[in-house]
């Protein structure tokens, strides 16, 4: 049965194809919504401006209609909500908790006084703070349009994720002012998932562990507009990788759903792929993914990357139709 009371969502971007990695975080994520009776959105980000390319909705919801995963509510496009950004970023730029800023990404990596993350990405040295009243006068003063950051302030975030645990971030130091609006207006990322799961009522976020810095961002922006009493539970999972260690990407080969289909191979034979990356074993039920439901484990997910391989890739091609 599912509860109206719990909402977790489906996110994917079209900026690209559904491949082997994303499909098993999704596939994760949808049965833990299967099983616990969450009400399941699915949500298109379709918002990364040239980015997103022209079709690929459509061939993610195909890919995850293949699959087997369905949804209550959606698709639901970012695209249609860029109002409800606008308002929220004009609400914290008004509050004096986001100020202009003109510098460019190279000018940022630059900086002498530009401090570095632990995975060596730039952390925004606050150049422009209280440099400007606003965008216009940023504009005006440098010929530069100017984008919009948060001002974080000094301090802890903790949550407890439910899959990866206790978390802490020192968010001045380990994170920096981050982009909430780009130059052109366009709401970043982070923004937008902070302000829709929010208006969306959505009480579980389950995704990649690539993402468990944006955390802290999304809960600071939660508090900045008047939200700090729904932040959701968030559930970070390990990534699947090439051999080299990186999450899946062209370099280790074509891992898209879309080649596989164009090949031949089955919607089965890929769950069962997935579902061994899930934590079955090879006595899955199948050949569904609602037959995957009920014997579904967390405490069976593996706690490490999942590294794809050729032998993988072999395995799933013996399998044509």
């Amino acid at each position: 049965m599912t509860s109206p009371n719990l909402v977790t969502r489906l996110a994917p971007s079209p900026t690209g194809a559904l491949h082997l990695g994303n499909a098993r975080t999704f596939l994760v994520n949808w049965l833990l919504a299967r099983q616990r009776g969450w009400r399941i959105l699915l949500r298109i980000e379709d918002i990364d401006g040239p980015r997103v390319k022209h079709g690929a909705d459509q061939q993610l919801i195909d890919d995850l209609k293949w699959l087997g995963l369905d949804w209550d509510d959606g698709p639901i496009y970012q695209s249609a909500r860029l109002p409800l950004y606008r308002e929220a970023i004009e609400q914290l730029e008004q509050s004096r908790q986001a100020y202009a800023c003109v510098c460019s990404r190279r000018e940022v990596e630059l900086a002498a006084s530009a401090p570095h993350a632990e995975d060596g990405a730039t952390i925004y040295p606050g150049t422009c703070r209280g440099k400007y009243q606003s965008a216009a006068q940023a504009l005006s003063l440098t010929g530069r349009a100017a984008a919009l950051r948060f001002q974080v302030p000094e301090g802890i975030v903790q949550f407890d994720d439910s899959f990866a645990g206790l978390q802490r971030f020192e968010v001045a130091r380990m994170l920096g002012d981050f982009v909430i609006a780009k130059a052109d207006g366009t709401p970043a990322y982070q923004l937008a998932a902070a302000v829709d799961d929010a208006e969306m009522n959505v009480t579980d976020v389950v995704r990649g562990d690539d993402l468990l810095d944006s955390t802290p961002r999304q809960i600071l922006l939660y508090g900045a507009l008047g939200n700090g009493e729904r932040i959701p539970r968030f559930w970070h999972i390990p990534l699947v990788v090439g051999t080299d260690g990186k999450r899946l990407a062209k370099r280790h080969g074509d891992t898209r759903l879309a080649y596989y289909r164009q090949n031949g191979v089955r919607s089965d034979r890929i769950l069962a792929l997935l579902a061994r990356w899930c934590g079955f074993d090879d006595s899955a039920p199948g050949p569904r993914a609602s037959d995957l439901i009920q014997s579904f484990r967390l405490d069976a997910l593996p706690r490490r990357p999942i590294v794809f391989t050729a032998d993988d890739d072999a395995w799933l091609l013996s399998g044509k139709a």
